[in-house]
């Protein structure tokens, strides 16, 4: 029943970080609606392994790092907010200047997927003060169920992203870009309370 027990809780804690990694590729959906599914795959393994290595990061931090840990640790939530209105104002800004022209869109760049990546995980390295008590081999396979959950939750969120954007057309990228910058207020106005 133990295990039981630790497999959903990690699938529960997983679904609750995955949201704003499903969100961004609800977003990366929109933007690119004719998308590759190589593309969908590295997308959602980038979000999955991101989400897998903050909780790791956190509680290694915890076990390890814990003074120098705390003192970054309110600095966290501002790091995702300027990141993600980085790239939700450069994506309204891009199809403000192309005038929503379908052939001019950019397509995601590694480069701005592993930010995108680092942006909706980055909270997940307090994580590791709830899985603090765990084991190292039960901390991995936390992490593991935490890193697949978000995995299929962004595979669906692109699907998602690209039946709507398919259907909002030009307006997709400034609708990306404006989600894009709420997750991010998002996460600086939760770290208040």
């Amino acid at each position: 029943m133990d295990t039981v027990v630790f497999i959903l809780n990690a699938m529960l804690l997983g679904v609750g970080l995955a949201m704003d990694a499903f969100s961004v590729s609800v977003v990366n959906g929109f933007h690119e609606p004719e998308m590759e599914k190589s593309k969908r795959r590295r997308i959602a393994v980038v979000f999955g392994a991101f989400q897998t290595l903050m909780p790791l990061l956190g509680w290694a931090a915890v076990h390890f790092l814990l003074t120098m840990f705390r003192k970054i640790e309110p600095f966290i939530p501002w790091a995702a907010f300027l990141i993600l209105l980085f790239l939700g104002g450069k994506m309204i800004l891009e199809a403000v200047r192309k005038g929503g022209n379908e052939d001019a869109k950019e397509t995601l760049t590694m480069r701005i997927l592993l930010l995108q990546g680092v942006a909706t995980s980055i909270d997940a390295l307090s994580v590791g003060f709830t899985i603090a008590d765990y084991g190292v081999w039960m901390a991995l396979i936390a992490s593991a169920i935490i890193g697949v959950v978000t995995y299929v939750l962004c595979r669906l969120g692109i699907r998602l992203g690209i039946r709507i954007g398919t259907k909002i057309n030009q307006k997709a990228s400034i609708l990306g870009g404006i989600i894009l910058i709420g997750i991010g207020a998002e996460i600086l106005i939760k770290s208040f309370f």
